[in-house]
């Protein structure tokens, strides 16, 4: 006859500490999954608070205004009826927990807290919360006054147990505790458990989504049952984007999935599926032999609900869900729109008057003025779709109560400025890039020479010291060069600031001011190869944990994606800092300045960050790579090239002290503030093991002359 249940999970955008906001969007998700007809609603990780609250969670007041949102949320008429999975930070015998509470009816039936906590990257987890390591393990934990005449409870379950309905057990995973080798759900789905709920606070990573939903479907694959994984998006107020895609799984395949990026501050998906099939898909499986043998069992906390209403009585109006494959976004797609979003959030709730962006003809600032027209694409058609909310929010942040755009460029041109700040040095290509790109997408530019300005301040140098640097390619000497480089890199910091905070006004608007947007690349960043304090200081930055080769990948997609043909002047455009002077035998060019390529320095990257290299260990992977084809290199060149990315990794390290906030989006981000945690004092030699690569390298060369010899000799 089969047990047909529907069951929702949902993506909420929500704010660190914006309690009241967090809230209204809760109850919102629960009223549309409701109104799907679903029985069940899973939300995010730490969904009361925020998941990025950070060491705001040392706070007790954290922990008392997350029981009263919780108290407005159970007590709410609109969220009766159904079986919710919230998400909450919670303090228990002194110690802090992140935690779900199972609740039917203003009931509580189950505090659920985190087994295993995320603590690596990104994540600080052990900092605030205490690990629940025993599972199985069930305590009793007294409520708050407040919450106690809500639930006319007094006690209630805290630990790892599970919930029995009438027709099914149902199981909690949080987020981290997926990617553990000991997950929960397999214990949970050999004790009789068919449906489990994750709750997640996972950010976004270029082609991370692939690992996540492949693990998703490998725990219902294995164990067979439902799996129902609810995601945080948007940025709640750092360097993540959170980027939703919550799913309902069916032993190992997906009958529904939310999308990756959006503008939308709710999203609801459900599915209707019968238990029958995780029956039946289970019997098929051998864990049956292994289920009878287990003793150590859960404890089953009984919820009256009938999650299969008509599972006695054959209904042809209800329909289980069909299947669907995965929609995966290629990487040119996550770069368009998960920076976008994220510059979306920070201008809506920083509730300034848009951005400013020195555009310099180069591709890197190309590229973030390209995500900047994304985010005005996907506010236009957020509004064409009907997101009030986005409308609301656009009116605000223009000051216009009538403003509805029906092109990305209406918006540009009310919140979106850039400037092409140009010397001597700068050539008429770059300036009218700039300027056609600009024109384009609709943004108010400016263009400007600052020679003066530079002058000015070489001549109170030289009136200082009585001496006058001057360029390398007329005879000064490297110091010269870098310093008079520098100064022209640095004004154009202090002339963004300007005309960040006046512009707004030169045009009459009273938006107030704007924020600064830098765009120095993962890779630049990695090198140090960009000055400290120049215009790649700025308040955030959308491209900085991106490489610059996605970045060309990105731009070549939105020539055509977003029918922009002056993007590919900027590609095949040679990337240069323009800092010196251009002669007709020497124009500046970022690569032969660095001393390597881009995409030597992206494999420097990872292997560093992601595999835990240091110098000797990076030697030997990359002499096994490069003396293959098509490279060919030699142990000395190979040797000479991880010396010298050692070296300028290391007395440029200082730099990502003080880098503007970036968008995270690469595991091999260099990123100081938190991703990346390494000293930025080291002696940049590493003498002991240049050494120790000296001697492989040596007895490299000592292996391939005897090989050499025993060839000769048999010819």
């Amino acid at each position: 006859m089969g047990h047909y249940i529907t069951i929702a999970t949902c993506n909420l955008n929500q704010w660190a500490l914006d309690f009241e906001g967090n809230r209204d969007r809760i109850i919102e998700s629960i009223r549309q999954a409701k109104k799907q007809g679903a029985k069940l609603r899973v939300g995010p990780e730490l969904e009361i608070c925020g998941y990025g609250c950070l060491d705001h969670f040392s706070e007790s007041d954290l922990y008392q205004h997350s029981w009263e949102i919780y108290g407005d949320i159970i007590s709410h008429p609109d969220t009766k009826d159904i079986l919710l999975d919230i998400g909450i930070p919670i303090i228990h015998k002194s110690n802090k927990y992140n935690c779900r509470i199972i609740s039917y009816n203003a009931k509580i039936l189950l505090i659920r807290p985190k087994l295993y906590l995320a603590n690596d990257g990104n994540y600080r987890e052990m900092r605030y919360f205490t690990p629940w390591n025993r599972p199985k393990y069930f305590e009793e934990y007294q409520l708050p006054k407040f919450i106690s005449k809500i639930t006319q409870q007094s006690r209630v379950t805290f630990g790892d147990c599970v919930i029995e309905t009438f027709e099914t057990r149902l199981g909690c995973e949080t987020c981290e505790e997926l990617f553990t080798p000991q997950s929960p759900h397999i214990d949970m789905s050999l004790d009789g458990v068919e449906i489990f709920t994750n709750s997640s606070g996972s950010h976004h990573e270029l082609r991370k989504l692939d690992t996540r939903l492949e693990l998703i479907t490998e725990a219902t694959k294995k164990c067979g049952g439902v799996y129902l994984y609810s995601n945080q998006r948007g940025c709640d107020g750092d360097r993540l984007y959170y980027d939703g895609c919550a799913a309902i799984i069916l032993n190992g395949k997906v009958v529904a999935q939310a999308s990756q990026f959006s503008l939308n501050d709710v999203e609801v998906v459900s599915a209707t599926i019968d238990l029958d099939d995780v029956r039946s898909y289970r019997n098929q499986k051998s864990a049956s032999l292994q289920s009878v043998n287990r003793k150590d069992i859960y404890k089953s906390l009984y919820c009256e609900i009938d999650l299969s209403p008509t599972s006695n009585v054959f209904n042809p109006l209800i329909v289980p869900t069909s299947t669907r494959p995965i929609r995966y976004h290629l990487p040119e797609e996550e770069i368009a729109l998960g920076p976008a979003c994220w510059l979306w959030d920070y201008l809506r709730r920083s509730k300034t008057g848009g951005y400013f962006l020195p555009l310099s003809g180069g591709i890197d600032s190309c590229a973030t003025a390209v995500i900047v027209h994304s985010m005005c694409r996907l506010v236009v058609e957020a509004i064409k779709d009907g997101n009030k909310q986005v409308l609301n929010d656009i009116q605000s942040l223009t000051h216009d109560s009538n403003f509805i755009p029906n092109t990305p460029q209406e918006i540009a041109e009310k919140l979106f400025h850039t400037s092409f700040m140009g010397t001597e040095n700068s050539s008429k290509e770059t300036r009218t890039r700039a300027k056609e790109l600009a024109k384009k997408i609709g943004a108010y530019h400016i263009d400007l020479n600052m020679d003066t300005l530079v002058g000015a301040v070489i001549s109170v140098f030289e009136v200082a010291t009585g001496k006058k640097p001057i360029f390398k390619i007329f005879g000064g000497s490297q110091t010269e060069n870098l310093a008079l480089q520098n100064i022209q890199a640095r004004l154009r910091m202090v002339l963004s600031y300007l005309f960040a905070q006046l512009l707004p006004w030169t045009r009459n608007k009273s938006t107030g001011g704007l924020l600064v947007l830098g765009s120095a690349n993962v890779d630049e960043c990695l090198r140090g190869y960009l000055t400290k304090y120049d215009c790649s200081s700025a308040d955030i930055n959308p491209i900085g944990g991106i490489s610059k080769t996605d970045l060309k990948r990105f731009i070549a997609w939105a020539e055509i994606k977003f029918e922009l043909p002056i993007l590919n002047e900027f590609l095949t455009a040679t990337p240069t800092a323009e800092l010196e002077p251009i002669t007709e035998n020497y124009v500046q060019s970022d690569e032969i300045d660095m001393g390597m390529t881009y995409d030597e320095l992206s494999r420097f990257g990872r292997l560093r960050k992601v595999d835990k290299c240091g110098p000797l260990s990076m030697f030997i992977k990359l002499y096994h790579e490069w003396s293959q084809p098509p490279l060919n290199l030699t142990a000395e060149q190979v040797a000479e090239k991880v010396k010298r990315f050692w070296f300028f990794y290391a007395i440029n390290r200082h730099k990502m002290t003080t880098m503007t906030p970036a968008y995270h989006a690469e595991q091999y981000s260099p990123d100081d503030n938190r991703f990346d945690l390494r000293p930025f004092l080291i002696n940049p030699r590493f003498p002991h093991a240049s050494k120790k690569i000296d001697e492989v390298v040596e007895d490299i060369k000592r292996r391939e002359e005897e090989i050499q010899k025993n060839n000769i000799s048999v010819e």
